[in-house]
């Protein structure tokens, strides 16, 4: 919750309308709904389960059912982790965002297993910087928690922080991610049984 309440402070002045979608919204243990508590603001969370904290449920993490850059912040916080192939995710949730708008991802860089229903990835700046490279975005800051917490309870995890900017995509680098996008969803199999992605906000973020 701490990583998620500084960003707002210092990329998002208040009372400037704005659209933002939580990926992964589902409360496990705290949401980020209440960071994001100015009456000017649209909060939609969505997430792959209906329950606490879920707006609109997902029928894959691959497919974003929100137009093209109809999204001014997109966040997702301890979530993309629990995705099998999080890269896909990621071009789906840039493809959402307004150019000029802004995404804020926070996923573990260390901590132990937590199945949501799968945990799948930890990640460093590197792995970021990768991700901005491959949607085409402006890595506007990148950090991790090398060192433990001071909180014993949760000394064990860290997480990587990441804010972008989406750029004004030219009609080639839409066409191109489509069809990226497209294949892609085609070629995965799905795995045995389902469930939510949501967020355990209780050790980070």
């Amino acid at each position: 919750m701490r990583h998620m309440g500084d960003l707002v402070s210092r990329y998002l002045p208040r009372s400037q309308p704005r659209r933002v979608l939580d990926i992964g919204s589902y409360d496990v243990n705290g949401s980020y709904k209440q960071v994001f508590d100015d009456p000017a603001w649209t909060y939609i969370g969505a997430d792959l389960e209906p329950g606490p904290n879920v707006d609109v449920v997902l029928e894959s993490p691959y497919r974003l059912p929100f137009a093209s850059g109809s999204i001014d912040v997109l966040i997702s916080g301890q979530a993309i982790e629990h995705m099998d192939f999080f890269w896909l995710s990621w071009l789906e949730m840039v493809r959402t965002v307004a150019p000029g708008g802004l995404v804020f991802l926070i996923a573990p860089s260390r901590g132990p297993e937590h199945r949501y229903p799968v945990d799948c990835w930890r990640f460093y700046p590197d792995g970021f910087d990768a991700l901005a490279r491959w949607a085409g975005v402006e890595s506007v800051e990148i950090t991790t928690d090398w060192e433990p917490d001071a909180d014993p309870d949760s000394a064990a995890w860290g997480d990587t922080v990441g804010v972008f900017r989406v750029p004004r995509r030219s009609a080639a680098r839409r066409a191109a991610q489509a069809v990226v996008r497209g294949l892609s969803r085609r070629m995965i199999r799905p795995a045995a049984g389902a469930g939510h992605g949501g967020h355990d906000v209780s050790h980070a973020g």
